[in-house]
């Protein structure tokens, strides 16, 4: 049996756990000193104070890339795992020992918001790895720079600046920026610079970027935009045309916004300004050449000299080409004639001619057909009023329906054309400034009322006409063999209500009357009733009266004889 003095195996061991559990209270999960005492291969020997020494990886003691630098004798920190293994030696980690080191010191910076020096050592899905001092951060790949960044491969491995965006020390997650740092650092440079730069200035940079709407310039720290419409006083399309990524360029800065550190720059301002002096170059009038430059649906832009547009618009395109796309007008970079219409130097503003450079072409048809000539062409269109024509110097003239046919209504003149005929008509009016030719084509015809014409009808002739058709309210005639026909109204057949009747006329009789007017038309109108009136008093006036005793009779009788024996 077991006493005090005799103790058992068992009462040993619980001594001997009893002070191993004292050791381990005070050891493990701390970081303690410990002393090189060899290092044998890739590992170095670590006495910390314990029954039993233990081992390290060199690796652990060297920073990403290098070689440690450790000899024996030398003093470190070490992290105590296990103050005994199954071999009996300590479990030591030095780089535990650095990562609580470091979790330590980072949880003060992170709580002042300063920045941390790291090593980028690694690549993993997402972003990189960075060793900051022991502890293991991690850096998302849109972190790396302000600007998408292509290869890391020269950031690696070098000590730098990050900023700690997130910490959580019990998952062992931290989250860093290294764009963070140079932001802030980009700010506090363009804040200095801004403050050195003023409006006005002239300076020189490098073209970084260029995009549809202008180019950006570092001007040594900051940038500024030069936009595409201050490239030059002439048009560019795109800033491509006139400069490249890696120029460098003299601008002149024209903005500077201190608030939002926006700096506006401009190239043709260290330009001399083409539009000095504008006005007294291109006189109002003054017939000039310049290329198409760009082409709208309101118009077309002509330059006339780099830097100085102006505006053909639409309506001074083309004499004859009415609601016609420009672009079927002329073409981009054609070389043309414009007459200066308007010109507004404040505004840069310069409206211009095309057709203006090119004859009118009614006065020129005027010029070679005055009015009475007689001109062909094809009928163009049928309208509800009349036929266009299609004439020379691709100039339209219209026949009033009126002054198509003698001897039908206006619809029905219409309908004797067609759209395509060619046929002739006489000039009877020109006005070139309101675009206008009036034509007559009935007054072709013998015995019409055109301008010249050797069988005009005078008003109270008597002429010898033909019936053409007989009607209740009259009968339809034609002067003459070919002359104009023209309608005599029943009640003009005679004086005698017997002779009113149109039914006594047929169709080729010919018969005299006197033409007593003209319609609106040009049409004649007869009648017989007027003739026999006036006969009679010319027969009162020759014959004598019927106070002298005669009779009407006798009177007419005498004249009638008279007027057999001149024929």
């Amino acid at each position: 049996m077991a006493t005090a003095a005799n103790p058992t195996r068992d009462d040993f061991a619980a001594m001997l756990n009893e002070t191993l559990g004292g050791e381990n209270e005070g050891f493990e999960g701390r970081v303690v000193k410990g002393t090189v005492t060899a290092i044998e291969n890739d590992m170095a020997v670590i006495d910390v104070g314990l029954k039993s020494e233990g081992r390290v990886a060199l690796r652990e003691f060297a920073a990403p890339g290098q070689k440690a630098d450790l000899k024996v004798g030398d003093e470190v920190e070490v992290y105590v795992d296990r103050v005994e293994n199954v071999h009996g030696e300590a479990m030591l980690s030095r780089d535990r020992a650095r990562r609580e080191a470091a979790w330590d010191k980072l949880e003060a910076e992170f709580a002042n918001t300063a920045r941390v020096d790291g090593v980028i050592f690694g690549r993993v899905k997402g972003g990189f790895t960075v060793d900051l001092n022991g502890a293991v951060a991690f850096l998302p790949g849109s972190q790396v720079d302000i600007r998408p960044v292509r290869d890391v491969t020269p950031l690696m491995d070098i000590p730098q600046p990050f900023q700690i965006l997130k910490m959580d020390r019990r998952r062992g997650n931290i989250v860093v920026s290294r764009r963070a740092v140079l932001e802030e650092t980009r700010a506090e440079q363009r804040s200095g610079l801004i403050q050195s730069l003023h409006e006005g200035q002239v300076i020189e940079g490098v073209v970084k970027n260029i995009t549809d709407y202008g180019a950006f310039v570092d001007l040594g720290g900051i940038d500024g935009l030069l936009h595409v419409t201050d490239l030059s006083y002439k048009r560019v399309s795109h800033p491509n045309e006139m400069i490249n990524i890696g120029d460098t360029v003299r601008v002149q800065i024209i903005r500077i916004n201190k608030d939002t550190q926006r700096i506006s720059l401009g190239m043709k301002q260290l330009e001399s300004d083409p539009w000095e002096g504008a006005a007294a170059k291109y006189p109002i009038g003054g017939k000039f050449s310049g290329r198409v430059t760009n082409i709208t649906e309101y118009g077309a832009f002509v330059e006339l000299e780099p830097g100085i547009e102006g505006l053909v618009h639409v309506s001074e395109m083309s004499w004859t080409k009415k609601n016609v796309h420009p672009g079927k007008i002329v073409s981009t970079s054609q070389e043309v004639d414009v007459v200066i219409l308007e010109v507004d130097q404040d505004k840069r503003r310069i409206s211009l001619g095309l057709k203006q450079a090119q004859n009118n072409p009614w006065e020129s048809f005027l010029e070679a057909h005055p009015v009475g000539s007689i001109v062909e062409g094809e009928v163009k269109n049928a309208t509800e009023f009349g036929l266009f024509i299609g004439l020379d110097g691709d100039v339209d003239g219209m026949v009033h329906m009126s002054d198509i046919a003698w001897g039908v209504t206006g619809e029905e003149a219409l309908a004797l054309h067609h759209k395509g005929e060619t046929v002739k008509a006489v000039v009877l009016d020109i006005d070139p400034e309101k675009e206008r030719i009036s034509l007559g084509m009935k007054q072709l015809e013998r015995g019409g009322v055109a301008v010249g014409g050797e069988g005009r009808l005078n008003k109270n002739a008597i002429v010898t006409v033909t019936v053409l058709a007989v009607t209740d309210g009259g009968l339809d005639v034609q002067a003459g063999e070919d002359g104009p026909t023209g309608f005599i109204k029943r009640g003009d057949l005679g004086r005698d209500r017997d002779e009113q009747r149109p039914e006594r006329f047929q169709v080729g009789q010919k018969f005299d009357a006197m033409v007593v007017g003209f319609d609106r038309s040009k049409k004649p109108t007869f009648s017989v009733k007027a003739m026999q009136i006036a006969e009679e008093k010319q027969a009162v006036a020759q014959y004598g009266s019927s106070d002298s005793g005669a009779s009407l009779g006798d009177i007419l009788g005498a004249a009638l004889k008279a007027r057999s024996e001149e024929n």
